[in-house]
């Protein structure tokens, strides 16, 4: 198992060996290639949308210029028991958070500029 740092949940977020499989056989064009972008997302997000289809997950959500002409990665982080979180998937995408991931409605968070989180409850489009 992979711990991540993750400011943003004040503790660390686990990647299991088997949910890295799933991701790189649902998302071969995620993985192994941009590994190190998934902890990169997770450290330091643009926006962290709660999610609609599961309460208790949330999408960190980094845009990565150099991935594949500039994309957004999107990890997909559920909370549990008090502290611990981990990673059930995650893919790339051209929008912060697609239509249906999301709650189409409020991001969590924003973070701008890199390494700052400033509350934000602005609508999310």
């Amino acid at each position: 198992m992979t711990r991540f740092p993750c400011p943003y949940l004040k503790g660390e977020v686990e990647w299991t060996e088997e949910r890295e499989r799933h991701i790189a056989e649902r998302h071969p064009d995620l993985l192994p290639e941009h590994r190190e972008r998934i902890a990169e997302t997770v450290a330091d997000p643009d926006q962290v949308p709660r999610s609609a289809r599961f309460p208790a997950a949330r999408l960190f959500s980094r845009w990565h210029p150099e991935v594949r002409g500039g994309k957004h990665i999107v990890v997909v982080v559920v909370s549990g028991s008090p502290g611990r979180h981990w990673i059930i998937t995650a893919y790339i995408s051209l929008a912060g958070s697609p239509k249906g991931k999301s709650n189409g409605n409020e991001a969590e968070f924003q973070i701008r500029p890199r390494g700052g989180f400033s509350k934000s409850l602005a609508h999310w489009s």
